[in-house]
């Protein structure tokens, strides 16, 4: 069952919102208009063409909104687009490759680099995009590598808002953004959603890893319920799918809200490659292409082959000391309600805590850093209930 209400530990500021939300409304007929009026989005989807700065950076041209319909069939077209300003007056730049198929039909979005510590997603996208051959696709697949471009240069999960003293702000809880939101990172996300993503999707694949400090299975996150998203979810060998709807504010959520059927894999663990998780979100992948007759060819092994856990509910094993913590379970290992997981020792190798399953399930989530704070999450457990139970804290 996929709940319609998140009940995560990991929740911006309220605060921070209210203003955000009553501040944009301000700022609409002031100020934040003036960064805005050079080239306003269309309403709906629809838009006027592809727009170019007139800017050139590494060969590639500048863009601040796209129209893949103008763009030449049967061709690789790279860009940069234009998101919002740095503090000191220039741009972030978010680095697109669209390949335009010689014959029309549906249109993917893969994307990487909401957050900028999650490294396997950026990969995942450059080697299905290098697969592609434009001349025997009908359709589009836009890449869209570096949303988060200025924290994905720090390698940093979080936005860096030097306007609040280095605020760090999670733009993977703002879509689909406000153009004329009081933050920069707001701004950001509209601009990418309004100009970029949703004119020119039917489809998206957002791809993410666990956090920094933490490794996951081959795993989604996945609003089951949506037909067209089941669909392409359970065409990638994986070990899970969290059936949930997650956070309000992330980029699958708004996209669907726009009509665009979209979910999050999650390829393991950040900062680095992981190659063998990264094959089987590549095959999975080149899957949904075939589904949606992007490109031709039989399909690869499935969910169906890999034997993949769904699950609705998430617990978190939380901390309740600080210390050394040792785990004694594995990801995608069955454990029992009760089960110990994890012991904790101080500098003296005395321990301090013990931890025991809350509930019966799979691991999907566990630590990798070997210190801990109190109250730090240090294993996930999935496991399938009549009632959804919200994330738990899982951050995608």
């Amino acid at each position: 069952m996929t709940e319609t209400k998140s009940q995560s530990i990991d929740r911006r500021d309220f605060m921070l919102a209210s203003i955000a939300t009553a501040g944009s409304a301000a700022l609409a007929t002031g100020p934040a208009q003036a960064q805005t009026a050079d080239s306003k989005p269309e309403p709906g989807n629809k838009v006027s063409g592809t727009v170019y700065t007139g800017d050139v950076i590494d060969g590639k041209p500048v863009i601040s909104s796209l129209d893949i319909s103008d763009l030449e069939a049967g061709k690789r077209h790279n860009f940069y687009f234009r998101g919002v300003r740095m503090p000191t007056g220039q741009y972030w730049h978010v680095s697109v490759t669209v390949m335009k198929g010689k014959s029309p039909g549906k249109r993917l979005g893969l994307i990487s680099g909401v957050h900028g510590d999650e490294m396997s997603p950026v990969h995942t996208l450059q080697t299905i995009v290098n697969q592609l051959d434009p001349q025997k696709m009908s359709g589009s697949v836009m890449a869209v590598f570096d949303v988060s471009r200025p924290a994905l240069e720090a390698m940093a999960r979080r936005w860096p808002s030097s306007g609040r003293g280095v605020d760090l702000v999670d733009i993977n809880r703002l879509f689909p953004g406000n153009e004329n939101a009081p933050e920069a990172a707001a701004r950001h996300a509209g601009l990418v959603f309004n100009r970029l993503l949703r004119p020119n999707l039917d489809y998206a694949i957002d791809f993410h890893t666990a956090a920094t400090g933490m490794d996951m299975t081959a795993f989604h996150l996945a609003r089951m319920d949506q037909p067209e998203v089941r669909a392409m979810a359970e065409l990638y060998p994986i070990d899970q799918i969290f059936d949930n709807f997650g956070e309000h504010g992330l980029l699958p959520n708004a996209l669907i809200d726009a009509g665009i059927p979209a979910f999050t894999p999650e390829i393991g663990q950040p900062r680095i490659f992981d190659y063998a998780k990264i094959a089987l979100f590549v095959e999975g992948t080149m899957n949904v292409l075939k589904h949606h007759k992007i490109i031709e060819g039989e399909l690869g092994r499935t969910g169906k082959d890999s034997g993949v856990f769904i699950a609705d509910g998430a617990a978190p094993v939380i901390t309740t000391h600080g210390g050394f913590v040792e785990l004694h379970v594995e990801l995608n290992e069955e454990v029992q309600a009760g089960q110990k997981v994890a012991t904790q020792r101080n500098t003296f190798g005395e321990v301090v805590a013990e931890y025991s399953a809350p509930v019966g399930g799979r691991v999907g989530a566990r630590r990798t850093d070997a210190t801990c704070e109190p109250g730090m999450p240090i294993v996930f457990l999935l496991f399938d209930s009549a009632t959804a139970t919200g994330t738990g804290g899982l951050a995608e």
